[in-house]
């Protein structure tokens, strides 16, 4: 009896046993500055962080308002949060484990024999039973099994929450980057207008000139197929805008028929200055870099999971109540009760379990694994948004100073072919490389619009590892708690949202220059 006592003694001692591995992340030796951040100004201290809402930075206030419109009506991004929320959830399945369990029991019967039956047991023709009682059941967690599991159902919520850092990130800069692509198109459409307009004069110079036979028929041919061509061109640039507007609809959450942007002919977007920081400072930036970093965690808590699977498991169980025939329970010689407890310790199976443990093991290691190939995707994906929002605005530059001469030498030929010392060929090749030369400045100072946006999104747009719920913030609710569980309230700044309030797909939000009815464009 004694050494019971002792051995029981000896095995509460060990409730606190944990047999996952000791925890770190990996410690990266990181260059000490990017190697594309020379030409981009030191921020002061006050500015080495992006703001949440980066894209105010560009000072466009429509592109605010869609970006606010898809923050707050996304489906994909609230189904995120859903996904969160439902990790949070087994969080509190998991703890569920490591409380004693209580329930009820309780029933009757009446039951008649048959008076002339076969055998019949010679008693009462007549016989009720009834029974209440209560049931209680209680695992200690001796080898931190269920404590390993809670911390991962915790790690994967926060997991979760990184996930959804992700995708509003994603959302953001898509956003963002599909606008900046769409006034890319008004600009260059503005262009196309006005050279359409330019070459409709050069055909009808040309007829006039052919009418007083001081021009071949060659030359209004020309003019035709050039005025044409750049027709032609500008209904190709219209689809593009037309397809881009379209995904601009979806991510705001409305039905594309129903949405569209006002165009605008001048292209211009505040040039600003991203906050690179150092490479260090990355691995807290990135929620993508914090998802793989939970998933680590979770890959070690599975060994301690593993290695309890070797020892002991005890569980202690108790019910009691009354138990009778008639109705007349409440009574002490009626009760019953029995406890007792049950403990069962794995001899041989074959390796089952050294192969569970062996599979943790290398499940563990292949998530370090991936973890080293995310951090290396993230500093490869700033370095390449450096080089091209540095070689972009310098190629912009040189391409401004390129439409200049290009109109130079446009307006210079046609003054010639209007006096007669050139011909008309020269007047074309003019116009073409000027029509060119606008377009390719436009697209370009899209294009490096469009690499400061992903610079931003390589850099975490302003989220920090800061920002996760720490693990006892995914719990959602108290065990004595049975209200308000439909909707927990939000952690780590993610809120579950009715999804009926945003299944009117033609109306939503109206703003500055956002139409909720489609208007048909000449």
């Amino acid at each position: 009896m004694v050494a019971a006592a002792v051995g029981l003694t000896g095995m509460l001692s060990l409730s606190g046993c944990d047999l996952a591995p000791a925890y770190q992340a990996p410690h990266f030796i990181v260059p000490d500055s990017w190697s594309g951040q020379e030409p981009f100004a030191k921020a002061t201290p006050a500015d080495t962080q992006l703001p949440a809402d980066w894209w105010r930075l560009f000072g466009d206030p429509e592109l605010d308002a869609l970006e606010e419109k898809a923050i707050a009506q996304n489906a994909d991004l609230q189904a995120a949060a859903e996904r969160f929320t439902q990790a949070r959830s087994l969080v509190m399945k998991a703890r569920a484990d490591l409380l004693p369990h209580f329930g009820m029991a309780f029933g009757a019967s009446d039951n008649k024999q048959s008076a002339d039956a076969l055998f019949r047991y010679k008693g009462a023709i007549t016989q009720t039973d009834e029974f209440y009682g209560g049931l209680a059941s209680w695992e200690p967690d001796f080898w931190s099994e269920i404590r390993n599991q809670v911390r991962m159902s915790k790690y994967a919520a926060q997991e979760k929450a990184a996930d959804f850092a992700g995708a509003r990130l994603s959302i953001e800069a898509d956003l963002a980057s599909d606008y900046v692509a769409l006034r890319g198109y008004d600009a260059q459409e503005a262009i196309y207008r006005r050279s359409i307009a330019y070459f409709q004069k050069a055909v009808d110079m040309t007829h006039t000139q052919l009418v007083n036979q001081a021009a071949p028929k060659l030359d209004l041919a020309r003019a035709q197929n050039q005025l044409y061509i750049t027709q032609a061109a500008e209904l190709d640039l219209r689809a593009q805008r037309e397809v881009t507007e379209h995904a601009i609809a979806i991510l705001t959450n409305t039905a594309p028929e129903s949405f569209h942007i006002e165009p605008r002919d001048d292209f211009s977007f505040r040039d600003i200055t991203v906050p690179g920081g150092m490479p260090s400072e990355l691995l807290q930036r990135r929620p993508d870099i914090a998802s793989a970093e939970r998933v680590m965690a979770q890959a070690n808590r599975s060994i301690g999971v593993a290695r309890a699977a070797f020892y002991p498991h005890i569980s202690l169980n108790a019910d009691g109540g009354f138990h009778a025939n008639g109705f007349d329970l409440a009574k002490l010689a009626n009760s019953m009760w029995s406890y007792g407890a049950t403990a069962s310790m794995p001899i041989f199976e074959g390796g089952l379990r050294r192969a569970s443990l062996q599979y943790s093991w290398s499940a563990y290691r292949e998530t370090r694994d991936d973890y080293r190939s995310t951090v290396l995707s993230a500093f490869r994906e700033v370095e390449d948004e450096l080089s091209r929002t540095r070689l972009l605005r310098a190629e912009d530059a040189r391409l401004k100073q390129a439409v200049g001469t290009a109109l130079d030498m446009q307006d210079m030929t046609m003054t010639l072919y209007k006096g007669g010392l050139s011909d008309y060929l020269g007047a074309i090749v003019a116009q073409e490389a000027a029509l060119d030369s606008r377009i390719t400045e436009v697209q370009v100072a899209a294009r490096s619009v469009q690499a400061t946006v992903a610079l931003i999104r390589a850099l975490g747009g302003g989220w920090t590892q800061t920002q996760l719920p720490t693990p006892d913030q995914t719990m959602t609710f108290s065990p004595l708690q049975y209200g308000g569980i439909d909707t927990p309230k939000p952690s780590g700044g993610i809120e579950s949202q009715n999804p009926e309030q945003f299944e009117n797909l033609v109306t939503g939000t109206s703003s500055p220059g956002i139409q909720t009815n489609r208007t048909t464009q000449p």
